[in-house]
């Protein structure tokens, strides 16, 4: 989401590192390029004029000029600055006697209801158990869409039709979720293609019955900078206590987020980063802040690999790794855990001077790479991949064959693996020849 402004940045910081020692006007001028920088990602002015003016107070101070490595200084006031504007990290209000109300709102099209029950998938992994309530009469795919979600997810779903009015069905939903002595309760509301009077009055309704300790806004990060004055009108009508921002995953240029916590005052909480029902993640403001100015995020990468990596299978691996005793069937199990993470581009983003290098790598090109090693390793034999000496000419030609590739591809897959188990094999020896190259002659096909 944030590629432009990130690269635009990094560009500005460039120019600087070039610079050694830095004037007044050289920190003018760069002010003026991330000033326009953020504008065009869609961060409203008013957000943008203060951010930069902050920078600019302590840029030209006795900090900067008087640095070592004055451009670095820059880089980490700005860094500083744009985390104070982003927040703190906040986590759901929780507290007090159970059933907690979690009360989802926006406009139709920004995804409350794939929200919803995203949400509760989230929960659930801490243990928390949820009630999806279908309080979207107006429309009456909202309602089959979440007893679609909660029979996919074997998450619970109240509701009662299109015919009842919403304020009712929530009562009846409390009724039912202490009852069933749920933790949760999620209610999906409404959504208007605009803010009105009446879609406001229903939802104040709402708000005085269920009394949630949570009201998040569901904010669609593509609608720039329309998302700030959908945030303001539910916040003026509806006090709101987080934002969540879906489809962070696409095109968006980013400033919706900058511009929404700083417009509203109200935490970021979660972020949507896919359509996958798993593709949430919390808001972290220090994290963001670092990629967005190319610094990677090794701790979400971190625990992407804690979610998705068996502990017990990566311990195994490495074992087998230092011995040289690592096969094709192995890394095949490897590529496929590492494709559960998400896309080869987003998560070398994550990895500190790595964000630059995927900007050349379209996610479609690197992601068929991904897919054509599998389908190479598929179409061996078991045999074959746990000695691919076995591998002659003629079997080479039937693995080329059943995986779509020439021979030559084969070749180079099978070539570039032996690399990796000799550098492998040698670190486990003691040595320590780098062997980063040899891993990324991997993916480059």
């Amino acid at each position: 989401m944030f590629e432009n402004l990130q690269t635009k940045l990094n560009t500005v910081f460039d120019k600087l590192a070039s610079r050694g020692k830095l004037s007044e006007q050289d920190v003018e001028l760069a002010l003026r390029e991330v000033r326009l920088a953020l504008l065009e990602a869609d961060v409203n002015f008013k957000v943008v004029k203060e951010l930069v003016g902050r920078v600019k107070e302590r840029a030209i101070g006795v900090e900067v000029m008087k640095s070592l490595t004055p451009a670095q200084q820059v880089v980490k006031i700005v860094h500083e600055e744009l985390l104070k504007t982003l927040g703190e990290p906040s986590k759901l209000d929780l507290s007090g006697p159970a059933p907690h109300v979690i009360m989802l709102l926006g406009l139709q099209g920004a995804g409350k209801t794939t929200m919803a029950g995203k949400l509760a998938l989230t929960l659930r992994k801490s243990n928390k158990r949820s009630l999806l309530v279908a309080a979207d009469t107006y429309r009456p795919a909202a309602v089959t869409q979440l007893e679609v979600l909660g029979k996919q997810l074997d998450i619970p779903v109240f509701s009662e039709g299109t015919k009842v009015p919403p304020p009712e069905i929530v009562t009846h939903a409390l009724r039912r979720a202490r009852e069933g002595a749920y933790d949760i309760v999620i209610l999906d509301t409404a959504g208007r293609l605009q803010i009105n009077d009446d879609m406001m009055r229903e939802l104040e309704e709402i708000r005085a019955i269920a009394k949630p300790q949570e009201i998040l806004l569901v904010a669609d990060a593509m609608t720039g900078q329309e998302a700030v004055n959908v945030a303001k009108g539910f916040h003026e009508r509806v006090p709101l206590t987080g934002l969540i921002l879906t489809k962070v995953d696409g095109d968006a240029r980013g400033g919706a987020a900058i511009s929404m916590r700083e417009v509203t005052g109200v935490p970021i909480k979660f972020l949507g980063i896919g359509e996958k029902l798993d593709a949430l993640e919390p808001f972290h403001p220090d994290r963001l802040a670092t990629r967005i100015l190319g610094m990677g995020d090794v701790l979400t990468l971190i625990e992407k690999a804690g979610e998705n990596i068996n502990k017990d299978d990566a311990e195994r691996m490495s074992r087998k790794l230092v011995k040289g005793e690592f096969d094709l069937e192995d890394f095949l199990q490897q590529l496929q855990q590492v494709k559960k993470m998400g896309p080869l581009t987003q998560l070398l983003e994550m990895v500190p001077g790595m964000g630059r290098m995927t900007k050349d790598m379209a996610p479609e090109v690197t992601d068929k790479q991904f897919g054509q090693i599998e389908a190479i390793i598929n179409s061996m034999t078991r045999d074959e991949r746990r000695d691919p000496r076995l591998l002659n000419g003629s079997r080479k030609r039937r693995v080329a064959r059943g995986s779509g590739v020439t021979v030559m591809e084969v070749n180079d897959l099978l070539n570039q693996f032996r690399q990796m188990q000799r550098l492998m094999k040698q670190l486990g020896q003691g040595g320590g020849r780098g062997m980063r190259g040899g891993l990324m002659d991997l993916f480059r096909g």
